[in-house]
Parts: structure tokens; C-alpha cells; sequence
């Protein structure tokens, strides 16, 4: 069981992420939002996230003190959640990863999406500037980014998107985005057609998965 255990952390949230260059994404990968992580459900349909074995230095809120300006789901089915500090303040990538895309993009403006272990993408948009390339390997904290308001905007802030192959789901499961913390649980997706189901996991479902 510890093993098992051991193996789920590694591969949910490694902190050595295998760097990608940019020729191995694809050109949907490198050029479009909503894209489909490559074989991420062929195993099993469902994934889990341990957000309660990562320790501190693994993650960093993105936009630290920031304020949520529109939540998640307003505004006729908000795929993010825009939080606002100042203009041209650092964005931070919340886990280590690695950069997919990096471009103006249609209302994002200029976006940057970096994947996570295990199909987690995270999403920063309207960037007065974005500081990061597509395959570059990111750490948790560093800079990728600065607050603007280029694409569909009306004042600098950071449009903060959460994703699992390629669907939105609310950020505020995996961060408290009140108070900028990290949510302290495990987090199941599940594929269901052709959408993706994400809901903090039950204790005996965790169990019974980390008994496999």
C-alpha cells in the first residue's frame, strides 16, 4: 500500500517533470485551448489529484493577494476566475509543469498553458506579457507571466483557468480562492462521454484506489 501510494504521488504531481520540447506537442497542443491530453483516460476513467501529499514548495496561489473579481460560472458560464492585484504584477505558475501553449489567443489575449502531472492544466490569460515559451519546464512559483488586459478585457487582472483534458472545471476545487490556499484533499476525475466530472474524492473511494 505505501508503495502504491508512493507511485500515485509521483505520477499525479512529480516534482521532477519530464520536459517536453515544443516539437512534441502537436500543433492543436501548441495552438489551441481546449485540447485533449494524449491518452490520459486509455487506462482507466477515472484519475485522482493528491492535493493533500504535496508539500509547500510544490505550489504557490498564482497572483498572490489577489481579489476575485468575476467567479467562476458568472457571467454565462465563466470558464475561470479572474483575479485582480495591479497592473503588471507577476503571475506565478501554481505547479511544476510544463509549458503547452504561449500566444495571443483570440478574447484570452495573450494566454500561457502549462500541464501538470497527470492531464491538470492550468491556464493564465490576458497577460500584458507573457515570460515563458512553449517547452519550457516550469517550476511551482515561477514566473510566467504579467498582469494586463489584452483579448476581451476591461481592466488588468489575471483570468485563472483550471483544466483536465482539455475541460474547464471551477479552480476554486483546487484552490481556496478566498484566502489564496491550497485545498488540502483528493481530487477525482472522472470521464463521462465526452465531458470530465471533477469532485473532491470520497475517503473510502481514495482508500480503495490507493489499495490497488
Amino acid at each position: 500500500m505505501k508503495n502504491t501510494t508512493l507511485l500515485l504521488i509521483a505520477i499525479l504531481f512529480s516534482i521532477s517533470v519530464k520536459a517536453q520540447d515544443k516539437s512534441s506537442f502537436s500543433s492543436m497542443e501548441l495552438n489551441h485551448i481546449r485540447v485533449a491530453t494524449p491518452g490520459l483516460f486509455s487506462q482507466n476513467q477515472s484519475i485522482y489529484l493528491h492535493l493533500d501529499s504535496l508539500t509547500e514548495k510544490d505550489y504557490v496561489f498564482p497572483l498572490a493577494g489577489g481579489k476575485v473579481i468575476s467567479a467562476y460560472g458568472a457571467r454565462k458560464g465563466h470558464s475561470g476566475a479572474d483575479i485582480k492585484t495591479c497592473a503588471k504584477d507577476t503571475i506565478r505558475c501554481a505547479f511544476n509543469g510544463v509549458v503547452r501553449m504561449s500566444k495571443p489567443y483570440s478574447a484570452y489575449g495573450n494566454v500561457v498553458v502549462v500541464r501538470h502531472a497527470n492531464g491538470l492544466e492550468t491556464i493564465y490569460s490576458h497577460n500584458f506579457k507573457n515570460l515563458v515559451q512553449s517547452g519550457d519546464k516550469v517550476k511551482a512559483g515561477q514566473p510566467v507571466g504579467l498582469t494586463g488586459r489584452t483579448g476581451r478585457a476591461t481592466t488588468e487582472h489575471l483570468h485563472f483557468e483550471t483544466r483536465v483534458n482539455g475541460q474547464h472545471f471551477n479552480p476554486n476545487i483546487i484552490f481556496n480562492l478566498k484566502d489564496g490556499t491550497l485545498r488540502k484533499g483528493c481530487i477525482k476525475c472522472i470521464k463521462k462521454g465526452n465531458g470530465i466530472v471533477v469532485k473532491p474524492n470520497q475517503d473510502n473511494d481514495r482508500i480503495a484506489q490507493n489499495n490497488k
